[in-house]
């Protein structure tokens, strides 16, 4: 008898153990605050124009693949002759043994292209971010963050241990007054996305540069949505500014417009130098596979060369924000290919992605805490690869959409 009661027992704390995560997600349920992880079946064709996600073909307007380049036989071309030469892994962390000779050659390349001393490359953007901020500034510095940045850069802020201090969203007036108000910090890192990734909008970089040399602080930028999309050779806002070479460290990634996958830096020698000693997630992460450094070694010839692709991404990004906007919704500012349909209740943000998906447009709702609450949104990605028929057919379902529901967007 007194084993069964010690099992019943145990059983019943097993059970227990989990309560508060039930209670805590039921709780975001009631908020539509849950989310669900589905599966992509196939990509139609070689432009990503189309998916198809449990057994639904969708135009994909929720894709970062902005240049088209993801499904470009060129990439998968370079990738296959870079598996059979260096194998499917890296084997090591970068400073072990897993730094092949690609590296190399993409390193030298990236900071050319940028105009720069020397380039590091991480395994993500989101390791970037993370570990270049908690390796620069620790305990006695002063982190100054524009409050619309991403994740990964909030997230190195706190590893870092450094003190935080979140200025209104492109209010440059407001980071002067925090730069004053601390200006005793032992280092000062200012630190924006330059293209918000949620938003569209563009991060205002000459006043950011101003403040730099005002108050001796570092200036970091996250180029992750700019870069292939902006600039002559898509070097991305930095460069399209002529600002370039007043930024200490220009982060990117080659998961957006490279189509790839991974993460870099660009910035001096004694900077990337320093990193490649004191950033924990390059020395503790194993590297990229080979394959695909080589296909981001031939994103980037593409980037580089192929000014017509960019055109057409931007070409059509501006006619479907300003085809939405006469439609009236609320798009927000910004001529990025980000576009975000402003609609504010989370519920009503779920049914109009559902009712989206049944007609067939991937376009996946955007809820708290990825955005400030009361401003969920339907956000739209404009490829350079989507038709002008498409991206036509697009926004009259949209509009017919909006027409449906009842109290319409904006």
């Amino acid at each position: 008898m007194k084993s069964s009661c010690v099992r019943f027992r145990k059983v019943f704390e097993m059970l227990d153990r989990y309560a508060w995560l039930d209670e805590d997600y039921e709780r975001l349920e009631k908020q539509a605050l849950t989310r669900q992880i589905r599966s992509v079946d196939a990509v139609l064709g070689d432009r990503g124009a189309w998916i198809r996600v449990e057994g639904k073909t969708l135009l994909n307007l929720s894709s970062n693949n902005y240049l088209g380049l993801a499904h470009d036989a060129r990439l998968k071309a370079a990738a296959m002759e870079a598996i059979e030469l260096w194998g499917t892994g890296a084997t090591a962390s970068r400073l072990v043994t897993g730094s092949c000779a690609l590296y190399t050659e993409l390193e030298q390349r990236l900071a050319a292209w940028k105009e720069r001393e020397a380039a590091l490359v991480f395994a993500s953007g989101y390791q970037a971010n993370a570990g270049v901020i908690s390796a620069l500034v620790g305990r006695g510095d002063a982190v100054f963050s524009d409050r619309l940045n991403h994740a990964s850069i909030v997230d190195g802020i706190v590893q870092s241990r450094a003190e935080h201090y979140r200025y209104r969203h492109n209010d440059p007036e407001h980071l002067a007054y925090l730069l004053e108000k601390h200006k005793g910090a032992r280092r000062k890192l200012i630190v924006t996305d330059t293209v918000f990734s949620m938003d569209g909008d563009t991060a205002l970089l000459p006043d950011l540069v101003g403040l730099r040399a005002r108050y001796g602080a570092l200036l970091m930028v996250d180029e992750a949505h700019a870069g292939g999309v902006l600039g002559e050779r898509g070097e991305g806002l930095c460069h399209a500014l002529g600002l370039h070479r007043e930024i200490d460290v220009i982060m990117g990634t080659f998961s957006k417009a490279f189509g790839a996958y991974g993460g870099y830096i660009c910035a001096d020698h004694s900077v990337v130098r320093y990193l490649a000693t004191k950033s924990r997630p390059l020395i503790y992460s194993t590297a990229l596979p080979p394959a695909v450094i080589a296909s981001v070694l031939t994103a980037l010839t593409i980037v580089m060369k192929d000014a017509e692709r960019r055109k057409s991404l931007q070409a059509k990004a501006k006619w479907l924000r300003e085809r939405l906007a006469s439609y009236g919704f609320s798009v927000g500012e910004g001529d990025t290919p980000i576009i975000p349909l402003i609609i504010g209740d989370n519920e009503k943000t779920l049914r109009y992605s559902r009712k989206l998906e049944e007609m067939g447009i991937a376009a996946v709702a955007i809820r708290p805490p990825t955005v400030p609450a009361g401003t969920s949104r339907i956000r739209l990605t404009v490829m350079a690869t989507h038709t002008w028929a498409e991206l036509e057919w697009a926004a009259d379902q949209l509009q017919s959409i909006r027409a449906d529901l009842e109290g319409g967007i904006g």
